[in-house]
């Protein structure tokens, strides 16, 4: 790391935290929240869904392992701002090709390290995550009351869509591994580049279309499913992606969706969604899948979730046939899946792909694949893809 320079944290109820500056410096302001992974900083970091957020990594030292491209989830660092108890003074990995440090101050993220992250993270968890600021270099000289002026000026993240700052900006094809299935239409939402790897390794020919596409761009290319991804933002704000999905729900059209797509399949479905007080952050989140009884360890990243009945099959509000909640989260009973009965339509909360973080429910991409088969009326080989 280059010299000691002194950085500020400030949250919106006025509690200040002194640390080092770690990375660029500068001033950045978003949504405070913490990631619980003891692992995986560099997936972290390059998830389009942290876009509007300062994310607090619990794990106290970060930076160990360095940078590489092989591990980037997208095409840039999206987080806010970057916090950390020990930042590492230099990577020691066989992979790293540079330092997290470096990578922080060529991509402008600004950063704080050498924080006490264990008393802020039970404060979030006390009082929900909340704005924040990070403040160094020539902004470290603004007074307590400027400095907090800005961190309540910020935007809040109810409310916001952020889906077009993190979509492809024109389509975008990726082949099957393989024979093919057929074209898979993906909204991208704030896709990240494991999901399409799994998507391909089971015969889709992966079409990823930027959210602002319409229904008849994606009809054009006669998909047999479509796959809604994760993403940042306030699910009530994305109402067009909602009309989107109703359009594919009415023809029939299999569709699966992760995380964001989960929530934009219950809107669709005609429930509603609401902001959780601190949200599910990192890879060691135990979901119950309800039909089998199986728990399964996820990574997660969400700060919303969708509202239906737990305990029942219910009728869709917007006349979809029979719905179920599919999962619930082990930790607060959050819905973390849902399944419509009578349309061919599944989504979860958490990450399949899990990159990075356990590999548990990766079997949900062959359960997607089957159904796409099977809505054909038609087979193809044995098992499922091993991605």
């Amino acid at each position: 790391m280059s010299g000691v320079k002194p950085a500020v944290l400030v949250l919106e109820d006025g509690t200040r935290y002194q640390g080092r500056a770690w990375g660029a410096t500068g001033e950045t302001l978003g949504e405070l929240v913490f990631n619980t992974g003891m692992t995986g900083y560099q997936e972290a970091l390059t998830d389009p869904s942290y876009a509007g957020q300062i994310v607090v990594m619990t794990a106290p030292h970060i930076g160990n392992t360095g940078m590489n491209a092989e591990d980037e989830e997208s095409r840039k660092i999206w987080v806010e701002g970057f916090v950390s108890r020990d930042a590492a003074r230099m990577p020691s990995n066989y992979r790293s090709e540079a330092s997290l440090d470096d990578v922080l101050v060529q991509q402008g993220v600004v950063g704080i390290t050498g924080i006490d992250t264990r008393a802020l993270t039970l404060k979030l968890r006390e009082a929900g995550v909340m704005k924040a600021g990070i403040f160094s270099a020539d902004s470290i000289q603004l007074t307590n009351d400027e400095q907090l002026q800005r961190v309540m000026d910020g935007p809040e993240m109810a409310g916001r869509n952020l889906s077009a700052e993190v979509s492809v900006e024109s389509l975008r094809v990726v082949p099957s591994v393989g024979e093919s299935l057929g074209s898979l239409a993906v909204v991208d939402l704030g896709i990240k580049e494991s999901t399409v790897h799994h998507l391909a390794a089971r015969g889709f020919d992966v079409h990823i279309f930027p959210e602002s596409t319409t229904w008849t761009e994606i009809e054009a290319i006669e998909p047999v499913a479509v796959f809604y991804s994760n993403g940042p933002g306030d699910p009530s704000a994305s109402e067009r992606h909602v009309g989107i999905l109703r359009e594919a729900l009415d023809r029939g059209i299999p569709f699966f969706g992760i995380c964001f797509g989960n929530q934009l399949l219950g809107r669709a479905l005609g429930f509603d969604t609401y902001k959780l007080k601190y949200g599910h952050r990192g890879i060691n989140q135990p979901v119950k899948d309800r039909e089998t009884g199986r728990v399964e360890i996820t990574a997660q990243n969400h700060g919303f979730a969708v509202d239906a009945p737990r305990d029942e099959v219910v009728d869709s509000p917007s006349g979809y046939g029979r719905v179920e909640v599919s999962h619930v989260s082990l930790n607060d009973n959050v819905v973390e899946g849902l399944r419509a009965l009578d349309r061919p339509a599944f989504s979860v909360q958490y990450h399949p792909e899990a990159a990075a973080g356990p590999h548990d429910s990766t079997y949900l991409f062959d359960r997607f694949r089957d159904m796409v088969i099977e809505r054909r009326g038609g087979s193809r080989g044995e098992g499922g893809a091993d991605a």
